[in-house]
């Protein structure tokens, strides 16, 4: 469908609240779940939070507003490269977990 867009997501409680589904629905997009509680396939867990972890590493902060601009920037300065390795991981990640039968890719 021309225009749609696809959103993760987990089973966060502001993820499932009525005025989010609604939203995502005017706004025509698409959910995509992945199993709960699942590190192996949270972005946020194997990708977004370590690098950004990494490039906030030793900087302190006056206030909370300014770290959370210094981690939106730092997000935002992620070349485009790094998102489409991000994706591609994520994609073998989640075909290594469907061949697991969903066990952790971590014992194995």
């Amino acid at each position: 469908m021309l225009g749609s867009r696809i959103s993760i997501r987990d089973n966060a409680s502001s993820h499932a609240a009525q005025e989010t589904r609604q939203y995502l629905t005017e706004e025509n997009v698409e959910l995509l779940d992945h199993p709960p509680y699942s590190p192996d396939l949270s972005p946020n867990d194997f990708f977004t939070f370590p690098k950004i972890k990494n490039r906030l590493r030793g900087q302190r902060f006056q206030s909370p507003e300014e770290a959370v601009d210094a981690f939106k920037n730092a997000v935002l300065d992620l070349p485009a490269k790094e998102w489409n390795k991000f994706f591609e991981n994520w994609f073998e990640r989640m075909q290594t977990c469907s061949n697991l039968g969903g066990e952790y890719l971590e014992k194995q």
